[in-house]
């Protein structure tokens, strides 16, 4: 299942993990949380759904429907983060990964006030494995996103992640790092019972990166469903985004940062 909002340019949030769910095989539900107005630039208009309609999709779907694993997206409202926790608390969200959505790509904010505080203290002590991006990370662990420019920093803040109680942390968008990745890397960084991994791998350079965080975290949840353990399911996530960016790099779909190949259209690149 994936708890998330609506993309209207078909790029990223339920859009983007109902075709990462159907390409790596797995039966996709849905809770619908918000419905935007977006496209490959911008995000104009944001509707948020009431927290006890999330509620209720999940449980209607639950009634018939048994989860193997779930993620969540863009929740929009800190009651909808504690709607979802509460499910999450009575065991309804199996194998439950959160993608802690605050701020789109574009910079439009996705979430309202006190939505980090909602995710730190309701929503993450009950993640199997939470997905941040360096400034998702930044808000949750209270640093400033420019001191998370070394491994050492980036590693510090994951920790501090883990102690709000999620059981792995995947920190996204590594070549940021300085000193660590060449121009042609591109590594995340794992942190769980296991200890620290950093995942490389390589930096594709294309225009056409739009859901690339929602698909990880789908991709995720996909593996997870399919028996794989975390770093597993990990590792194979980021290996299928990797093929979904090189498929994409060519595509001209819109005048900003358009879709990647979800479905391998172009697998042969």
């Amino acid at each position: 299942m994936t708890i998330a909002g609506s993309d209207s340019g078909g790029g990223a949030g339920i859009e983007a993990d109902l075709r990462t769910f159907a390409a790596l095989g797995v039966h996709g539900t849905v809770a619908l949380t918000a419905i935007t107005a977006q496209n490959t630039f911008s995000v104009t208009a944001v509707c948020p759904l009431e927290a006890e309609m999330v509620a209720a999709q999940v449980t209607t779907v639950t009634d018939d429907i048994e989860l193997s694993a779930v993620k969540t997206g863009m929740l929009a409202r800190p009651r909808t983060i504690e709607a979802v926790a509460e499910l999450a608390a009575r065991g309804v969200l199996p194998q439950l990964v959160v993608d802690p959505v605050l701020v789109s790509s574009s910079g439009h904010a996705l979430m309202e006030d006190g939505g980090a505080e909602a995710y730190r203290r309701a929503l993450l002590p009950h993640a199997l494995l939470t997905t941040p991006n360096l400034r998702e990370a930044a808000v949750l662990g209270r640093v400033d996103v420019r001191e998370l420019s070394t491994l050492e920093a980036i590693i510090t803040v994951g920790r501090d992640i883990l102690h709000l109680g999620p059981r792995y942390v995947l920190i996204k968008g590594g070549h940021f790092l300085e000193g660590a990745v060449t121009q042609d890397r591109a590594p995340d960084v794992l942190l769980g019972p296991e200890g620290d991994v950093v995942l490389d791998g390589p930096r594709i350079e294309t225009p056409n990166d739009h859901g690339t965080g929602c698909s990880l975290a789908a991709a995720c949840v996909a593996y997870l469903a399919l028996g794989n353990d975390v770093p597993t399911a990990v590792t194979n996530a980021k290996a299928y985004v990797a093929r979904a960016l090189a498929g994409a790099a060519t595509w001209r779909l819109g005048r900003g940062h358009g879709p990647i190949d979800h479905m391998g259209w172009n697998a042969e690149q």
